[in-house]
C-alpha cells in the first residue's frame, strides 16, 4: 500500500493543466497553450503546434503576472526573454469578445 488516499474529490474528469500565471488548475480545456517560436510567445488554439507548451487562462491578468514571474522561459526550459506584444493582444481580443458576450 502506498498510503495515498484514493478519493477523487474533483466534480469533473478530464485533463487538468496549471496555469503559468496565477498557478491555479484548470481543466485544460479552459485553458489557452502557448508555445514558444523562435523567441516569441505564439497562442497554439489546435493545441498542435510542435514543442513544448505553456498553458495560461485567457486573462490580460494572468499573462501580467507569468510574465512579472518570468514563468514562459521557466516552462519552456529555455534561457532569454520571450516576446508577447502578439499574445498580449491575442488575449485581450479574447478577453473583449468574452465581454461582449455576456
Amino acid at each position: 500500500m502506498s498510503g495515498r488516499t484514493h478519493t477523487d474529490a474533483r466534480p469533473e474528469y478530464g485533463p487538468e493543466r496549471t496555469c503559468v500565471g496565477c498557478r491555479e488548475r484548470a481543466a485544460k480545456n479552459e485553458l489557452l497553450r502557448i508555445v514558444a517560436v523562435e523567441g516569441e510567445c505564439v497562442p497554439d488554439h489546435r493545441g498542435t503546434l510542435p514543442g513544448r507548451g505553456a498553458y495560461l487562462h485567457p486573462a490580460v491578468v494572468c499573462l501580467d503576472q507569468a510574465v512579472r514571474r518570468r514563468a514562459f522561459p521557466r516552462a519552456f526550459r529555455v534561457q532569454g526573454a520571450f516576446d508577447t506584444a502578439a499574445l498580449r493582444r491575442q488575449v485581450e481580443r479574447m478577453t473583449a469578445a468574452d465581454s461582449a458576450a455576456t
